[in-house]
């Protein structure tokens, strides 16, 4: 199998691995306990934190351990007051969509920040948000379908100005792009572990100090009260050792997969017909998606699939596959090219080889369809 679809999830790294496996078997100690063997773990999940805070640019006693991006999400959005304001951009993942919705639902007032054609928040979408006067607003700093990458620093700087709480979702960018938690300025940022070579089930919440953070699991007193329930530490060792690697390899791993993005992109480009979505627009280097007429991008998903290729119409997460992307129609995509559309996310691992297997598989499927 050629997989590539890394934007759903990453193969674990071996020396992450490694790293995690005496904390599967030999040092299983509680991390809140006092006596030696929990002490050790304790001293791992702390050494991990520095090395997730490394990555993002921020103070270890600002990253509380979670299970997942999409929890990290859940709890930024616990921050808003009760049936406050709350404003996502239009582009957000699921994670973020329906937990808004459920706000909404329960009495908060929900508005949608537009998107321009290349998926990208505009300065007026930012100004007309400020008059509505939300408590809290989310937005991506790159999307997981498109690769777009959203210019969040000057955008916070001007929520912040009017006293807003702004939260990003950094999970796809996480290990793909630099992300400085302190140079873009916002208060909530969430990162998860399996998208950058880490481990299933573990993702992080990095919080500004002085940030009110309302927990949605109660029970225990780890992670600063903040987040109850024994921590899961051979995947956070996980973490933290992805983390390390993937800062010291990002500007290798940006090259390599820039690279490979442009020769699928070439090859793409002489099938007739073929759109790559936001292709002018500033995305992550491992990222395309297009788009073919009178093509349907399951149907061509699955005889990829049966031809040995793992890629994806969209979001993993997304709980209707009938539906075309809404971060595609957000942009203004025509419905029927948009349930067309087939993601492609490239990994450390994809060769060129393999992008020109692709090329011609996809050319002889198209050419029967």
């Amino acid at each position: 199998m050629i997989y590539l679809d890394h934007n759903a999830t990453t193969p674990i790294d071996d020396h992450v691995l490694e790293a995690m496996l005496p904390f599967l078997k030999s040092f299983y100690g509680n991390p809140s306990s006092l006596y030696r063997h929990g002490r050790i773990v304790r001293s791992a999940v702390d050494a991990a934190r520095e090395q997730v805070a490394a990555l993002v640019d921020a103070p270890p006693s600002q990253v509380i351990f979670t299970s997942s991006g999409t929890e990290s999400n859940n709890l930024a959005l616990a921050t808003l007051p009760f049936q406050g304001k709350l404003s996502i951009s239009a582009i957000e993942h699921p994670s973020i969509t329906e937990p808004a919705l459920r706000l909404k639902s329960l009495g908060s007032i929900l508005s949608i920040i537009n998107v321009d054609a290349n998926g990208l928040i505009t300065p007026e979408s930012i100004d007309d948000n400020i008059k509505r006067k939300p408590d809290l607003v989310s937005i991506m700093l790159a999307n997981n379908e498109t690769g777009i990458i959203q210019d969040l620093a000057p955008y916070v700087k001007k929520l912040r100005a009017n006293n807003i709480t702004v939260h990003t979702d950094a999970v796809q960018a996480l290990g793909k792009i630099p992300v400085s938690f302190n140079r873009l300025g916002v208060q909530l940022m969430s990162l998860s572990s399996h998208k950058i070579y880490g481990p299933k089930g573990c993702g992080a919440l990095i919080f500004e100090k002085g940030t009110e953070i309302k927990p949605i699991l109660l029970g225990g007193g780890q992670e600063q009260g903040l987040r109850a329930g024994t921590e899961n530490a051979a995947a956070i060792v996980g973490f933290g050792k992805a983390a390390e690697l993937a800062k010291t390899e990002l500007a290798k791993r940006f090259e390599q997969l820039l690279a490979l993005r442009k020769l699928l992109e070439d090859g793409l480009t002489t099938i007739p017909g073929l759109t790559i979505f936001a292709r002018q627009a500033d995305r992550l280097p491992n990222t395309v998606q297009f788009g073919i007429p009178e093509i349907d991008g399951e149907m061509l998903l699955m005889k990829l699939d049966q031809k040995g290729f793992a890629v994806s119409s969209g979001s993993a997460c997304a709980s209707d596959g009938n539906l075309p992307s809404q971060v595609l129609i957000a942009m203004g995509v025509e419905e029927r090219l948009a349930k067309s559309a087939i993601r492609i996310s490239l990994g450390v691992s994809n060769t060129q080889a393999e992008i020109y297997k692709f090329i011609n598989q996809l050319k002889a499927l198209v050419c029967q369809a």
